[in-house]
């Protein structure tokens, strides 16, 4: 699977979590240099805090477009240290 945001391939694996219809990238192979740090933070009932980056590609930045839950609880064990997307992130394979 990839996550491409303005042009540029931002993650790339094929062992993501699919939750909710989403896939959680590992965070090992999301692209480090495009993501900034963000102080939104929401609560998911079943999944806990989670926590935000915004992608700055060629200039352009991509305000809360990745998220990703610090500490998950117990149900949903399985995306942590995993990145998901959205606000116009493809995600293809």
């Amino acid at each position: 699977m990839r996550a491409i945001w303005n042009g540029k391939v931002i993650a790339e694996s094929d062992d993501t979590v699919v939750v909710e219809g989403n896939h959680y990238f590992p965070r090992e192979s999301v692209d480090e240099s495009v993501l900034l740090d963000s102080s939104t933070q929401t609560t998911c009932p079943w999944k806990g805090q989670a926590s935000y980056f915004s992608l700055a590609v060629d200039g352009e930045t991509n305000r809360d477009a990745a998220w990703y839950y610090p500490t998950p609880k117990s149900a949903a064990a399985q995306i942590q240290d995993r990145v998901a997307f959205w606000r116009g992130v493809t995600v293809t394979d």
